[in-house]
């Protein structure tokens, strides 16, 4: 019998950002109601697009690989942030929206992020991943049956 391990695990990977999506769009009405000229929309098709697809098929990788490399699912999640921040700064770069600067970066050319303010955001980004993996994907992956 075909199980579709991978089906279920890419399910399971794309659970958290799914849930999350609904609350990012709350940004885009606060906006739109409050007449606030910074376009967030433009920053939220990034997360909205990319980050379940990812996330899945990160979880797909861990199941493909845990065998093999033994490293847990937490460990494994924290890493996600290392590729998915440089990929969003990125493409905020091109779009326009980012300006990176000697002593940190610019959103909409209105809102200065001074770089040691980004080294903590971006640990605690590693923890906050690490713990979603290891607890939450962690548990419908052994609910799905495929841990």
């Amino acid at each position: 019998m075909n199980t579709h391990r991978y089906l279920r695990a890419y399910l399971a990977g794309i659970f958290i950002p799914t849930l999350v999506l609904p609350l990012l769009l709350t940004f885009v009405v606060i906006r739109l109601v409050n007449q606030v000229p910074i376009p967030v929309e433009q920053v939220l098709i990034f997360p909205m697009a990319v980050v379940p697809l990812l996330w899945g098929l990160w979880n797909m990788l861990w199941l493909w690989s845990s065998p093999r490399t033994h490293v847990s699912i937490g460990l494994h999640g924290a890493v996600l942030p290392i590729l998915l921040m440089p990929m969003g700064a990125t493409l905020a770069t091109c779009l326009g929206v980012l300006a990176i600067g000697d002593h940190g970066v610019t959103w909409f050319q209105v809102a200065h992020v001074p770089y040691t303010l980004i080294a903590p955001v971006f640990l605690a980004a590693l923890a906050v991943y690490y713990l979603a993996w290891k607890y939450i994907v962690g548990f419908l992956n052994r609910v799905l049956g495929i841990a």
